[in-house]
């Protein structure tokens, strides 16, 4: 039932390849009218986005949101800053696990949750250039293992 209310807008697939995901968590976002509208055209970009806390505050930098075509002098800057709304010890908390452990917060996805504006923020880690080619090589490999019992299912008829 909760899950119909949710309309993915956007999502980072390259965040997946490029980090291990440690923890995930959903954070409003304080957004314009006009930038509403855009997204719920889905008119927006995650890639090379990125969280950071500022002053005690968490904002979501390098997100792009294509300026409303009906907005003129409304629409504001696309790669703007925007500050992502979450409770204050979720923000100490994820401050002080980036300051310790040297993690990242990165955005998963964009989505509409019962109307509200919501992105999915990680604590991701790095993955080096062997971690990616090993999941690559593992992703392969289970693509032809599904592909291999498909064609065994069809010919058992």
């Amino acid at each position: 039932m909760a899950d119909a209310a949710v309309k993915v807008v956007t999502e980072n697939r390259k965040a997946r390849h490029d980090y291990f995901i440690e923890e995930t968590y959903e954070a409003g976002i304080a957004l314009t009218g006009t930038e509403v509208k855009s997204l719920r055209a889905g008119k927006a970009n995650l890639k090379d986005s990125y969280a950071r806390v500022e002053n005690g505050e968490m904002f979501l930098f390098n997100m792009h949101i294509s300026p409303y075509e009906q907005g003129n002098r409304f629409n504001v800057d696309p790669l703007r800053a925007r500050k992502l709304l979450l409770h204050k010890g979720e923000i100490n908390r994820l401050f002080g696990k980036v300051m310790q452990q040297g993690l990242t917060l990165v955005p998963l996805k964009v989505y509409f949750k019962r109307g509200r504006a919501k992105v999915e923020i990680a604590l991701a880690k790095g993955k080096k250039l062997h971690d990616k080619r090993d999941a690559i090589a593992e992703k392969d490999a289970r693509r032809e293992m599904d592909r291999a019992l498909r064609g065994k299912d069809k010919n058992s008829y």
